[in-house]
Formats: structure tokens, C-alpha cells, sequence
């Protein structure tokens, strides 16, 4: 009888604990900030019953491609601007996750030849992402330098091809924007995402001749697909993202190269 006890408690001790497995959670980052912050949230949601798995990227579309094969349930890394420029082109339907805008990167200006933007000769290489998004954030941000004017200065997407005005006959370097650090010596500026300038070493809020404002709309966001983007353990991750200790963490480790969003 006492063995037959000891059995049952012994099966009901394993029902309970298949029960209450962690969930896992597959989430695609780029490695500064996102990885970073997603492994700062990591404990949090162990403790809440969510096992974070983080897979890191060196680009912007794999992640992405993965989430939409379902090889990932989640990726943090990218703007609405990026994502809406990734469906268009790719077909595909992923979307912001509910509550998932978690923070700004402010895009940098950076050089190795000159220390100040006066300095800029007439037929300088500017070398900007190749991405519609991003090569039109890097545009829109030399012209509110005064350096070049839009046709449509309110389009988040334009193209060196928009460029009405360029008085000092600027020259257009479209690369991926992880090589843009490494262009720097062959270039006269470079515009460059704030997680490969901090990559690279380089510090967005002393190295960079000019950056964004607190006003850009660029908030970097937590995506999934369209049938996942009210999952509860999703939930449970934006929720600890958004996180008065993530703030803290964000201020004191990047000391405003990253800026809170919530």
C-alpha cells in the first residue's frame, strides 16, 4: 500500500512539473543593444515561467526571415520604418508585438578625417545604409544638417535619387549597414546605426559630428508574426523589456547612445 502511495505521489509529482515547464521562447537580436538587454531580462522571465533562448545576428534580414519561417518566435533589432520596408519587399507578415516599442537609438554621423561637419569638403563620399529605411533616416539626417534638401521632406524612405539640392555635390556610398564602421577610412563621412557604431567601439555621444534628437521616430520594437503578436509569454517578455530596471540599465550602461522609448 505505502508503495503504491509513493508511486502515485511519484506520478503526480511529474504530472504537475510537465505542467509547469518553462515555456520556451526563441527570440533573434542583433548583439548591442538588443542581445544585451534581452539577456539583462533573461533571469526575470525564467522566474516567470519563460525559458528566453537568444539567437544573435550580424545583419538585418536573417533575423527577420526566421521569425517569418517560424525558426524564431519573436526578433528585437529593428523600426517600423525597417519592418515596413521588409514586408513590402519580402512579402511577408510580421508585426510589432502589443506594447513593444522598448527604445531609440540616435543615428550618428561619424569620420576619421575630419573632427567637424564645417570641415566637409565639396565632393565628399558619404557612405549610408543600403537599406530603404535606414539610408533614408541617414538622408533625412544631412539634410536637418542643412547639407542637401528632400523633394519630400516629410517621406521617412527617400533615396539619393531625392536629393533637390546637394550645393556641395555630395557623392552616395550605399552599403550594409554592418560594413559602414569598417568604411570609415575610405570614406569622408559615414552614417551609421548606433548598435554597429557602439559595435565598433565607437561612442555615439562623443564620437558622432552630429546625431538625432530625442524627437526621431525611429523606436526600436519586439516583432513576430501577424498570429503571435498577442502571445503570453511574448507578453510576458515586452512587459519585462519595458521594465523600470531595464530604464536604469539602459541609462547607466549606454549613457544616452540608447534612450528609453516607455
Amino acid at each position: 500500500m505505502f508503495k503504491k502511495t509513493l508511486s502515485a505521489l511519484a506520478i503526480a509529482s511529474f504530472a504537475f512539473a510537465a505542467q509547469a515547464a518553462d515555456v520556451v521562447l526563441k527570440v533573434g537580436a542583433t548583439a548591442v543593444p538588443h542581445a544585451e538587454l534581452l539577456n539583462f531580462v533573461k533571469p526575470k522571465l525564467k522566474a516567470e515561467g519563460v525559458d528566453l533562448q537568444v539567437r544573435e545576428f550580424s545583419d538585418y534580414v536573417q533575423p527577420n526571415a526566421a521569425v517569418q519561417d517560424k525558426q524564431l518566435d519573436a526578433n528585437f533589432f529593428q523600426h517600423q520604418p525597417y519592418l515596413d520596408s521588409f514586408n513590402k519587399d519580402h512579402k511577408s507578415t510580421l508585426a510589432a508585438v502589443a506594447n513593444g516599442k522598448i527604445h531609440v537609438e540616435p543615428f550618428g554621423a561619424y569620420s576619421s578625417k575630419i573632427k567637424n561637419i564645417k570641415e566637409l569638403k565639396d565632393g565628399a563620399t558619404i557612405a549610408i545604409p543600403n537599406d530603404p529605411s535606414n539610408g533614408g533616416r541617414a538622408l533625412i539626417l544631412l539634410a536637418k544638417q542643412g547639407l542637401i534638401e528632400l523633394k519630400d521632406p516629410k517621406s521617412l524612405t527617400p533615396t539619393p535619387l531625392d536629393v533637390a539640392k546637394n550645393p556641395k555635390k555630395l557623392k552616395f556610398k550605399e552599403l550594409e549597414a554592418p560594413l559602414l564602421p569598417r568604411a570609415l577610412a575610405d570614406v569622408d563621412l559615414a552614417l551609421i546605426n548606433t548598435n554597429y557604431a557602439i559595435e565598433a567601439k565607437l561612442n555615439p555621444t562623443k564620437d558622432a559630428l552630429f546625431i538625432e534628437g530625442a524627437d526621431s521616430p525611429y523606436t526600436n520594437i519586439v516583432v513576430s508574426r501577424t498570429d503571435r503578436v498577442n502571445d503570453p509569454a511574448i507578453a510576458k517578455l515586452t512587459k519585462a523589456l519595458r521594465s523600470d530596471d531595464v530604464k536604469t540599465f539602459i541609462r547607466e550602461k549606454y549613457k544616452g547612445a540608447v534612450v528609453p522609448a516607455f
